[in-house]
């Protein structure tokens, strides 16, 4: 089932490439320049059709695709003579701008469209509820540890250990996952919260509980074990606190139940996840940006992977990387994570491309931004226009570009296959 989940993570990958290329050719029609081939795919042609001036096809290697703009700039010398006022390079400032964008619009339209979707159909984990409606068990601890301490190992909380630290509440009732506790000492109680301090306000003493199994409500008492925990308070002012820094006057005796609730989960519905799809657009164009900003310090951690080190999971990944995680969040039945990286990935890929370097789209449109501005500075310097710019000058910073880019590339893949992040679920 991973290897099904890689595929399809990667034809989402496809298609969106494709889709990018196709945001190029409607806008360049639709302006009148001449478009002669769009492909899906490279290397050799294993189908094509020709409909009015351009041809259509399906090429051997689905790594991506392309679209052909006829003078896309002055220096294409493949224009024939009946195509010189259709060459791209000829149309105004701002129809090449629309033309050379739209790809990157296309991704961003995609995440959008990917997210709505999401909030709106898929249910997902709903916070609110969990504190509102009936705890429903989805896993029943075997025992309790007592003391609270730490491996220094690991620099996590040691966990018990069945047979030799005592048995925990839940397991002497005999919770079940799926089990709705509807009551406590006969008294109707409702959200996790509200559960949580009353056990462990309860510690040492008896208490009877009540829950409902398939459809059938039971009650059955037990006395709650007493645990060293660390304060509601401690982690409420400070979640991400890792369990090495905690300290004694942050712990407190409690009582413990011993089981993990289920999240309910629920569905925004067609116009509330229109807010929630922009709420997360634009968490995740911050994202974007932070990451493109923190690439050039995460080279050397992607060698020292490479060399056997732990691989940080912050590091880039690369398109083999995000399809082998996209396969294990298939795999592990994780849609709504599968969904949210597949966004993610087209609002990178949008942005990426848009930075102003040949050859990327955003190249293309800051030379013509520049041709405009030069040529309007030197007219009201009465001088004279100095016309396009020729892109054959700029190829030698053109190759660095893609060297730069396919090294790192290179060395993304590479550290994807030999030392892959790890999911931490």
């Amino acid at each position: 089932m991973e290897i099904f989940g890689i595929v399809l993570f990667a034809l989402g990958i496809f298609l969106s490439v494709c889709l990018h290329e196709a945001g190029h050719m409607g806008t360049a029609k639709m302006f009148g320049m001449k478009v002669t081939r769009f492909f899906a795919g490279f290397g050799p042609t294993l189908w094509s059709f020709k409909r009015g001036e351009t041809e259509y096809g399906i090429k051997a290697i689905p790594a991506g695709g392309f679209v052909k703009i006829v003078g896309m700039t002055p220096q294409d010398d493949d224009v024939a003579a009946e195509d010189e006022p259709r060459a791209m390079w000829r149309f105004p400032v701002w129809k090449r701008t629309v033309v050379m964008s739209a790809g990157s619009v296309t991704h961003f339209a995609l995440g959008v469209l990917i997210l709505w979707g999401l909030f709106s159909f898929v249910p997902l984990n709903d916070d609110s509820k969990l504190q509102t409606d009936p705890v429903t068990i989805a896993q029943v601890a075997p025992c309790v540890e007592e003391k609270f301490s730490v491996d220094p190992a690991t620099q996590r909380q040691v966990a018990c250990e069945a047979g030799k630290d005592p048995e925990s509440a839940a397991a002497k009732l005999g919770l079940q996952p799926g089990d709705v506790i509807t009551a406590l000492d006969g008294q109707q109680v409702r959200g996790w919260d509200t559960l949580t301090a009353k056990i462990r306000a309860s510690g040492g003493q008896e208490v009877s509980l009540t829950f409902e199994r398939d459809g059938t409500s039971q009650t059955k008492s037990v006395t709650l074990p007493v645990s060293e925990r660390v304060k509601q308070q401690v982690i409420q002012d400070d979640p991400d606190r890792p369990a090495s820094k905690i300290t004694p006057a942050d712990l407190e005796k409690v009582g413990m139940l011993g089981i993990t609730p289920e999240i309910p989960k629920s569905t925004a519905g067609p116009i509330d996840g229109v807010g929630k799809a922009a709420d997360q657009t634009v968490f995740m164009i911050e994202g974007t940006f932070t990451a493109l900003k923190k690439f050039p310090e995460k080279i050397p951690a992607l060698f020292a992977a490479l060399s056997g080190d732990e691989r940080d999971p912050e590091t880039p990944i690369s398109v083999v990387g995000a399809s082998r995680i996209g396969g294990e969040l298939f795999d592990r039945g994780e849609w709504p994570s599968f969904i949210l990286l597949l966004a993610a990935l087209n609002f990178f890929v949008g942005i990426f491309n848009l930075l102003p370097l040949l050859p990327l789209d955003g190249g293309h449109i800051a030379i013509a931004w520049f041709e405009r501005v030069r040529s309007w500075l030197y007219a009201k310097l009465g001088r004279q226009d100095p016309g396009r710019v020729d892109y054959f000058k700029l190829m030698p910073v053109t190759y660095v570009v893609i060297l730069i880019f396919g090294g790192f590339t290179l060395l993304t893949v590479a550290a994807d296959i030999l030392n892959p992040i790890e999911l931490p679920f």
